[in-house]
């Protein structure tokens, strides 16, 4: 079973940085693809990032590239999201999850997620 309880999150100016954290409780973390979606009032939620479950591989939205980075810790059962130079679009709750086949952007793909961690980005 996984459950992901997610930290982090809340205000900056600016071009300043947060990092969210999201940790699960069980024993299988290392076989879960890993993933951070995030989701503004009034729009769908948006894939931002994922994560193989080596950490081997990683994925970004255009959006994030160069700003954002996503990690794991397996040995922790932890995967990080390290947002830099944010942006007051980045504004959004953000949500960690996992799923058990290959990275997608779908989030109807993914079938755990953490509970959601508000990031709000001030102009």
């Amino acid at each position: 079973q996984v459950q992901l309880v997610q930290s982090g999150g809340g205000w900056v100016q600016a071009g300043g940085s947060l990092r969210l954290s999201c940790a699960d409780s069980g024993r299988t973390f290392s076989t879960y693809l890993m993933a951070w979606f995030r989701q503004a009032p009034g729009k769908d939620r948006e894939f931002v990032a994922g994560i193989t479950r080596s950490g081997g591989s990683t994925y970004y939205t255009g959006s994030v590239k160069g700003r954002f980075t996503i990690s794991r810790d397996n040995a922790k059962n932890t995967v990080y999201l390290q947002m830099n130079s944010l942006k007051p679009e980045d504004t959004a709750v953000y949500y960690c999850a996992a799923r058990t086949g290959g990275v997608s952007d779908n989030a109807d793909r993914y079938a755990y997620w953490g509970q959601g961690t508000q990031v709000t980005v001030s102009s």
